[in-house]
């Protein structure tokens, strides 16, 4: 498509052009990664490489402008991430506002919450947490039992969450509470946006074997939340919290980042392994490979399907539920065959060498 090729051509210079240099490199720690957020500060590489693609509206490429976003088509939107694949530049911005909220608020949110949030997710000014799991509502989430009762314009939430990833450095909480007290579980549950500085939010992080705590427990007392946060209707969260999911699963499943990953293992096969006319060397791994890439074309086609039942108004249907198992397991098999093949040379360590591969 002609003009497909001249939009590449014109991404590629621009991204060249804008891409500060450090942002062709694996990030060195975890400040490097832009989550946005009200209050968080990053080095200045990534300050300005966030500022340059938001202002464009590329940190959501197809969400439409008004709300901030690119305005992109789908095509162009992959033709993008395909040359940002290409140049091994970092994302510049990360998180459950871009792959799960917003696609949500876009779908199914008031005027008023899009125009409201979708901006500052784009702009990286807004960090969200995930407010889902409870201590007795793991696996059988519907049996959550943090109580919404309505005192006028407000809701008055009792309850507590756990496994809340990144709580304590989430400006907005995406949170299922419970509102009919009287209906089945799966129909008593409402969809909610709750400020986290809130009076009434306790946030204590839990502390893993490893000693990092990713995750916290939210404890709320008293805490009111206005009823214009409610997201689609009252009591119809249940269908919200599903469809949420399936944005993220269809995130993970992305596989246009992992078309550079395909092209980089056959080129570290070449290397490592050798050729024989034009091939690669070892059978047993051109077989491999061959395989990786017919089950990525196979979930390349299935999340294909899923984009355009979305671009035509459908919900996530069951086939989004495949995309993170799926989609994971075929990452780390890749992963594991270019440890395989790179032998030794796989093992970390400091000094040339290491890094480039």
């Amino acid at each position: 498509m002609p003009d497909l090729e001249s939009f590449r051509e014109e991404i590629r210079r621009w991204l060249v052009a804008n891409a500060p240099a450090s942002m062709y490199t694996p990030p060195q720690s975890p400040d490097d990664i832009c989550w946005g957020g009200r209050k968080t500060r990053y080095p200045d590489d990534v300050k300005r490489w966030l500022d340059v693609m938001a202002e464009r509206g590329w940190t959501a490429p197809t969400w439409p402008r008004e709300y901030g976003g690119g305005g992109l088509s789908k095509a162009e939107a992959k033709v993008l991430a395909e040359e940002m694949a290409k140049l091994r530049l970092r994302p510049p911005l990360v998180g459950f506002g871009l792959s799960m909220i917003g696609p949500l608020l876009l779908q199914e949110g008031s005027e008023e919450l899009k125009r409201e949030h979708l901006p500052p997710i784009v702009r990286g000014g807004i960090r969200w947490c995930q407010g889902y799991s409870e201590p007795g509502a793991g696996s059988d989430l519907a049996g959550l039992q943090t109580r919404a009762v309505r005192d006028g314009d407000v809701f008055v939430l009792n309850g507590q969450k756990v496994w809340t990833s990144f709580a304590d450095k989430a400006d907005w909480m995406f949170i299922l509470v419970r509102t009919d007290f009287e209906a089945p579980k799966h129909s008593g549950i409402t969809f909610l946006l709750m400020d986290m500085e809130t009076p009434g939010v306790t946030v204590r992080p839990i502390k893993l074997i490893s000693g990092s705590s990713p995750f916290c427990e939210t404890f709320l007392a008293d805490v009111r939340v206005p009823v214009r946060n409610v997201v689609g209707r009252m009591n119809g969260g249940w269908l919200l919290a599903k469809a949420l999911l399936g944005h993220e699963r269809t995130m993970i499943a992305d596989a246009f980042k992992e078309r550079d990953d395909a092209k980089r293992l056959v080129a570290l096969a070449r290397r490592y392994l050798g050729e024989d006319s034009g091939r690669v060397a070892d059978a047993r791994v051109r077989d491999r490979i061959a395989q990786l890439e017919m089950d990525q074309a196979c979930l390349d086609l299935t999340l294909a399907r899923a984009r355009d039942g979305a671009k035509a108004g459908h919900k996530p249907g069951p086939e989004s539920s495949i995309f993170k198992l799926y989609g994971t397991e075929l990452n780390q098999r890749r992963r594991e065959l270019m440890v395989e093949t790179l032998g030794p040379q796989a093992l970390g360590w400091e000094g040339p060498g290491f890094a480039e591969d």
